[in-house]
């Protein structure tokens, strides 16, 4: 089976105002790739960030439907978001992400 390297599993953080009150708790939240298993997410973190990993609890957000109105305001185009995966990573106390810090 073929490797996954750390920056493929590991997209972008996820950057909210729910996240931010988060990081107070050791909590921090990433986008991940949405075929990332738990396992492979901590192996990611630990050596992105050179941190180690308390836990890792994962979860799957729905795609919300959007429609939006077309020139001549008589017909609407329907369609919906992309479906991503967020993954809320627990590190044991004392453990930082400076990443986070700077936003």
């Amino acid at each position: 089976m073929p490797t996954i390297r750390p920056e493929d599993v590991i997209r972008r953080p996820h950057i909210t105002e729910k996240n931010t009150w988060l990081m107070d708790q050791d909590q921090y939240t990433f986008v991940v790739a949405t075929g990332a298993n738990k396992i492979q997410i901590r192996e990611a973190v630990e050596a992105l960030f050179n941190v180690r990993v308390k836990a890792v609890n994962t979860l799957n957000v729905k795609p919300k439907a959007r429609s939006r109105a077309i020139r001549g305001g008589r017909d609407r185009i329907h369609g919906h978001e992309r479906a991503w995966k967020k993954a809320i990573v627990t590190l044991f106390p004392g453990q930082r992400i400076d990443v986070f810090e700077q936003v």
